[in-house]
């Protein structure tokens, strides 16, 4: 690793309220990196950044973050329930993605979700250094730092991922595991809780949040952890500040222990397909919560497969 890329991972967080706050990066710590980075310093094996988004790639060539590639979260799912790809092609393509599980990696989307879902998944297979631009893609514009234009230069493959397996298996639970939660949750003693990152419309069943997602409600016993407004699922605004930035871990944790949520708890995160639980699970990561996953299938998985027993 070159002496300017370690400086850059070794920066401290100006977030001392997290105690992994430097995955948690500021639109002008990235500026000043860049700054200073030539070309050739700022990309490579052992630094990389990605903007994330979904069939989107246009919008990446009309104006992205300088040095950027792109990542759609489509090469990392899988229909029919958008959940994550098996482990043995996501490690594979993480790697064609050029990302080793040493790499450090910076992460940002237009919608923050997209870029946390990426980072949940990096997270999971083993990635050391996975780290989010906080705000996204808006507080780099806001801020008026530079941008550029057209395709980004091809990625070197990894030549291996640098594990057999997924480095963390329990930071994502499938629907078995979920359904464990599920009867859990009823115990007078909770211990382990199913936490919907979804809109009150969408937890009390007034809407369903997605043309595609066809039933309304949510899982039995499941605790509500918030998320944005008016069933708009690409909202967030519960979680963060009004300019898309993170709240502080004192007013997450406040604002989860009202719903019965504390960090003593082993907690899986769901939305309707993974994108919000992820944001929700990472927050949580960088607030130091350790006893967390993502319920990779979520509402729709759960409201499609034997709805008579679940829903």
């Amino acid at each position: 690793m070159t002496a300017l890329n370690t400086a850059f991972c070794s920066t401290a967080s100006p977030r001392a309220d997290l105690p992994r706050g430097r995955h948690l990066v500021s639109a002008q710590a990235l500026h000043t990196y860049l700054q200073a980075a030539t070309r050739a310093q700022a990309k490579g094996c052992d630094w990389a950044l990605f903007e994330v988004s979904c069939d989107a790639h246009h919008a990446f060539c009309s104006k992205h973050i300088p040095g950027a590639h792109y990542i759609d979260t489509q090469a990392l799912e899988a229909p029919p329930f958008w959940n994550a790809i098996d482990d043995v092609a996501l490690l594979a393509r993480l790697g064609i993605h050029g990302i080793h599980y040493k790499t450090t990696v910076v992460l940002y989307g237009r919608n923050q979700s997209a870029a946390a879902r990426v980072a949940h998944l990096m997270l999971y297979a083993g990635v050391q250094d996975v780290r989010l631009l906080d705000g996204g893609f808006d507080s780099w514009h806001r801020a008026g730092f530079p941008c550029e234009s057209g395709v980004a230069e091809a990625v070197l493959p990894a030549r291996e991922f640098g594990l057999p397996g997924p480095g963390n298996p329990h930071f994502k639970i499938d629907r078995t595991q979920a359904r464990r939660y599920a009867n859990l949750t009823v115990s007078p003693t909770l211990k382990h809780a199913l936490v919907s990152i979804r809109t009150w419309e969408e937890h009390t069943g007034q809407t369903s949040g997605y043309l595609y997602i066809k039933t309304k409600g949510d899982i039995p016993g499941a605790l509500w952890g918030h998320a944005g407004k008016g069933g708009d699922v690409n909202d967030m605004s519960a979680l963060q500040n009004a300019d898309g930035t993170m709240r502080s871990a004192s007013d997450l944790a406040a604002l989860w222990e009202r719903c019965g949520i504390y960090r003593d708890m082993d907690i899986a995160f769901y939305c309707g397909t993974g994108w919000r639980a992820s944001l929700a699970f990472f927050y949580a990561w960088l607030m130091g919560w350790d006893r967390i996953s993502v319920f990779d299938g979520g509402w729709f998985e759960w409201s499609s497969v034997a709805p008579e027993q679940d829903c």
